[in-house]
């Protein structure tokens, strides 16, 4: 069981979408503050917009880099992450390059996570590895968690929520059997409801990136609630 407000810690409130306005990006950051979420997450170009809109509140801006395909060069995340960074993001979500990882080539997976995670650690910015499972097989979610367990990424990610289906609870069970203890594990695609952010949670996830935030938030504060009244 967790309190209300540890339960809403756990979300990342997410407004990743390419049509996302002023209007929308402010609303989304002041739903944010007002739940207590861990951040807002968002394309890295807002980021500087963002950070103004929850200056003074504990909710930290969750830029996405190389978003959502991942096949940027290294320099080029880098360059992207330094730039969130610079515009006050205070976690850096990636998207690693897929093809490499199909292509086996762990060198280059791990070259790029430590360039992207040094950078992040050397500005006490908190960074997130997205594997983005739906196109990769087992093996190949076990290699992208062995160069983690050497770059050291704070989370490893299942998905972006662009790809063609969701997280499961399956691959947030192996992906923390790989990592254990070392990294945490975030779940986010398609998580939609109490049940499912509950089943990920239960399966080793740490974090919950989804936009049905406030809805599984409030289906957990009624439940929270009618549990105490019985209790």
């Amino acid at each position: 069981m967790y309190t209300k407000e540890e339960f809403h810690g756990l979300f990342d409130h997410t407004l990743l979408k390419p049509f996302a306005t002023k209007d929308m990006l402010a609303d989304a950051c002041k739903t944010a503050v007002a739940y207590g979420f861990a951040t807002i997450a968002i394309n890295s170009g807002v980021t500087a917009m963002c950070a103004e809109f929850v200056k003074g509140s504990k909710v930290k801006v969750d830029a996405a880099i190389a978003f959502p395909l991942g096949i940027a060069t290294i320099a080029a995340k880098v360059a992207e992450t330094e730039d969130a960074i610079r515009c006050g993001a205070g976690e850096i979500d990636y998207v690693l390059n897929i093809g490499m990882l199909k292509d086996h080539r762990l060198d280059y997976i791990t070259e790029e996570m430590k360039a992207i995670v040094s950078t992040c650690r050397a500005a006490g910015v908190t960074s997130k590895v997205i594997f983005e499972n739906c196109y990769l097989t087992d093996d190949e979610k076990k290699m992208a968690c062995e160069a983690a367990l050497v770059a050291l990424p704070d989370f490893v990610k299942t998905s972006t929520g662009f790809g063609p289906t969701a997280a499961t609870v399956e691959d947030v069970k192996l992906m923390k059997a790989m990592v254990g203890d070392k990294i945490k594990v975030k779940a986010a695609g398609g998580v939609r409801s109490l049940e499912a952010a509950l089943a990920m949670l239960d399966a080793g996830a740490e974090r919950i990136g989804c936009s049905a935030s406030v809805a599984i938030c409030e289906e957990y504060d009624d439940y929270m609630k009618k549990t105490l009244s019985f209790s």
